[in-house]
């Protein structure tokens, strides 16, 4: 009898854990496709919306936006409201805005929404990761789990090419639709299964005030700089890099960014502790994440028009057209390849050997003209991007953490997460108003702009080997919060 009980118990436990499981990876699966989908539907939305090019490069940079914006404060939700609280609500109000977002009958109205969903994906990705840490324990169930996490993040950004292509086919509108009554079913399943007992970190106790408690002053200012950098860089390319307002939008960004540095010194509880930044490898990766980012979604943006409205491909062959580029890393991960290349050559080596390819695929396109062969200029640029993926990926993550103690593990990993959400959204708005601007050669100048962006990611890559060689690596130092 005894036996029967325990066998029970097992089995009950099992399909508990294969069910929370199912929620995050899920969820993580929503995150990850979330920007491939709208990047195959963008001639569709601005025909019918009647968008400019630089509106449809908001589409796409508005998820980033708000993703990489609210990375830094989502900790500091998760540490006071609870894993579960935050999770369930991010859930729902993704669910939501995906409803809100294929109804909208304007650009302002689908870019909020974007925007809103990225700030959601910012809430439910990262502490999806730390929830499966707490419920399965170390060893073999845990790497499973985080194994089968990363896998639907990866394959979600090639499955969402293929699933928008075919939904496109029918109404870009679908594309933003289908992802509500997915997120509703696992909000739904979350409600039994998120577990609520545990709060995220180790916070400091409540103070007094919310803007104490949640450093509401970071925050606006971190964000403020963001958008006031994006707005720039939007307007730059069109208006001028001398105009008024354009040099009004960076010296506001860049006074934010200064008054964010020091209140993150002063606050007591920073959302960034400002010193973690002088930890190279977290520096050096997060510079080369962004780079490769950044550069991977400019590019997308410009091969995507080039299909579709330069060669009249349908949504479906766009999509498919694109998978070079993304399929492969997705196969590393589900293989184990990646982990394994880490493992036998170290991720500085993997860092160097990839940070070649994706600004020689670039290259390879803006040399081409005007007017690009898909087999011969095209899908061999993808294939080379692909491959700069699948080296630096795992490699660019296991570096940024090395050294970094457990306390400073979390905010560590939003730093460099923001870094990559951020450079998309930074890359492709200008990209998005270089080719909207309409002159001669803006293609090209697009795409210049592209592969100046992954030579930096090369440079940052030589540096940081240089750098390596002539400095020991050093861990980062331990800090205490204090009480103020």
């Amino acid at each position: 009898m005894t036996t029967d009980r325990a066998a029970t118990a097992a089995s009950t436990g099992t399909v508990f854990a294969r069910g929370l499981l199912f929620v995050l990876s899920g969820n993580m699966l929503l995150d990850a496709l979330e920007v491939s989908v709208a990047v195959v539907a963008l001639p569709s939305i601005g025909a019918d919306l009647g968008l400019s090019l630089t509106a449809l490069g908001w589409v796409v940079s508005g998820f980033a936006l708000g993703f990489g914006g609210l990375l830094l404060l989502s900790a500091r939700l998760v540490a006071e409201l609870g894993r579960r609280r935050v999770y369930l609500a991010g859930l729902l109000v993704f669910a939501v805005a995906s409803v809100l977002g294929a109804l909208a009958t304007s650009g302002p109205l689908l870019i909020a929404g974007r925007i809103v969903k990225g700030c959601c994906a910012a809430l439910t990705a990262p502490t999806g990761l730390a929830i499966i840490a707490d419920a399965f324990p170390a060893g073999p169930a845990r790497n499973r789990a985080v194994s089968v996490y990363a896998l639907f993040g990866a394959g979600g950004f090639s499955a969402g090419l293929v699933l928008s292509g075919l939904l496109t086919e029918v109404s870009w509108r679908w594309t933003f639709l289908f992802p509500g009554p997915v997120a509703l079913v696992l909000f739904l399943c979350g409600l039994r299964l998120i577990p609520g007992r545990t709060r995220g970190g180790n916070p400091s106790p409540p103070r007094p005030g919310i803007a104490h408690r949640y450093d509401l002053p970071g925050a606006v200012t971190s964000v403020g700089a963001l958008l006031a950098l994006a707005w720039a860089l939007t307007r730059g390319p069109g208006a001028g890099w001398t105009d008024p307002l354009t040099v009004a939008g960076l010296l506001s960004a860049a006074a934010l960014g200064v008054a964010f540095v020091h209140v993150e010194g002063a606050a007591p509880r920073p959302l960034l502790r400002t010193g973690l930044l002088a930890h190279r490898p977290l520096r050096w990766s997060a510079l080369g994440a962004a780079a490769l980012n950044g550069s991977y979604l400019g590019f997308l943006f410009v091969v995507t028009l080039d299909l579709q409205s330069g060669r009249g491909w349908s949504p479906l062959a766009t999509g498919l057209g694109l998978l070079p580029a993304s399929l492969p890393l997705a196969v590393a991960v589900a293989t184990g390849f990646s982990g394994r290349l880490v493992g036998r050559f170290g991720p500085a080596r993997l860092i160097a050997l990839g940070a070649w390819a994706p600004p020689a695929g670039y290259l390879w396109c803006l040399l081409a003209g005007d007017h690009p062969s898909y087999p011969s200029t095209t899908l061999p640029a993808l294939l080379l991007v692909g491959l700069g993926f699948v080296l630096q990926f795992a490699a660019l993550n296991t570096q940024a953490m090395a050294g970094v103690p457990d306390t400073d593990r979390g905010m560590a990993g939003a730093v460099y997460q923001t870094s990559v959400q951020v450079a998309g959204a930074l890359t492709t708005a200008p990209v998005a108003s270089l080719l909207a601007a309409g002159a001669h050669g803006a293609r090209r100048a697009a795409l210049a702009f592209v592969t100046a962006v992954g030579v930096a990611g090369f440079a940052v890559a030589v540096a940081a080997g240089v750098s390596r060689r002539r400095a020991p690596l050093t861990a980062v130092p331990e800090h205490r919060h204090r009480d103020g």
